[in-house]
């Protein structure tokens, strides 16, 4: 089985500020350089003729070179306790018409449609049970920035699951035009 999904990488610069913005909570795990991206959909185990034809069909997807930057932070919250920190991606169109159209083209391929609303967002932490708050480093980079950045091209990903998290193999690349 292969644990898939599809995401975009931030150039160097912008995982280096984000790298650069990371620490302060007590027992949070923070992304290492090669785990910060920005999920388009999330495919989950798939059998090896479902990963392949899923990889056939994201090269149908065309869409045009996003102009984006980093735009605040937040949190996600799992019965009232937080547990991931994320910087917002910005501006939200481009990456959601992105996103509908790897859906499709993956609906296509025989997968099921998503069902959870799109926040582009890049994953900073993953905060388990020991944690501590987050509200410190929330308010500290409310106003966390970065100067505008373009992608040309996104990546279908494999994920191996760890002892110190997840490791993210670039299994294919999709070029985006324009």
């Amino acid at each position: 089985m292969h644990r898939l999904f599809v995401g975009l990488r931030p150039p160097p610069a912008i995982r280096e500020q984000l790298l650069a913005a990371m620490g302060g909570v007590p027992g949070a795990r923070w992304q290492t350089d090669e785990q910060l991206h920005i999920t388009l959909r999330f495919i989950g185990e798939v059998d090896r003729r479902m990963a392949e034809d899923a990889a056939l069909a994201l090269a149908s997807v065309h869409a045009p070179v996003p102009t984006l930057r980093i735009e605040g932070v937040g949190q996600f919250d799992h019965r009232g306790r937080t547990n991931a920190l994320w910087a917002a991606v910005r501006p939200y169109d481009p990456l959601a018409a992105l996103h509908r159209k790897v859906d499709q083209a993956l609906v296509r391929a025989g997968l099921e449609p998503e069902r959870r609303a799109y926040l582009p967002h890049i994953t900073v932490a993953r905060m388990g049970g020991s944690a501590g708050p987050a509200d410190r480093w929330l308010a500290d980079h409310a106003g966390l920035t970065s100067e505008p950045f373009t992608l040309s091209h996104f990546m279908l990903f494999e994920s191996h699951l760890g002892q110190g998290g997840a490791s993210y193999e670039a299994v294919e690349r999709y070029p985006l035009t324009g």
